[in-house]
């Protein structure tokens, strides 16, 4: 892709980014006040981070990996659960999960 090319895709994005973003709180003024609304619109920022990282846990290089002893994503995600779920704190989480993963790709080469 020449440099013209990839500046233009780069700025297509900005304002494509921008857009949904302006929308979504130009939106949101004109939404009726729901309960039902509210508690609705509240998991979905929890829903979307959910199947980003599930995909990155299941399917590492592209291929589906369900097996914890051949997947490193995926048993270093299991042990970041697993803390997260014991601790409910942000930073033991991301760091077990971190460095399992890098302990466990340095053990297989």
């Amino acid at each position: 892709m020449s440099e013209t090319g990839l500046l233009l895709v780069v700025v297509g994005m900005g304002v494509i980014t921008y857009g949904l973003r302006a929308g979504s709180l130009l939106l949101a003024e004109r939404l009726p006040n729901k309960a039902w609304l509210r508690s609705f619109l509240r998991f979905v920022p929890v829903a979307v981070l959910s199947a980003i990282i599930a995909m990155e846990l299941l399917t590492p290089g592209g291929t589906l990996s369900v097996s914890p002893l051949a997947n490193h994503r995926l048993l270093a995600g299991i042990l970041a659960i697993l803390v997260a779920w014991r601790t409910r704190r942000i930073l033991p989480t991301v760091l077990v999960g971190l460095i399992s993963l890098w302990i466990l790709q340095a053990i297989t080469f």
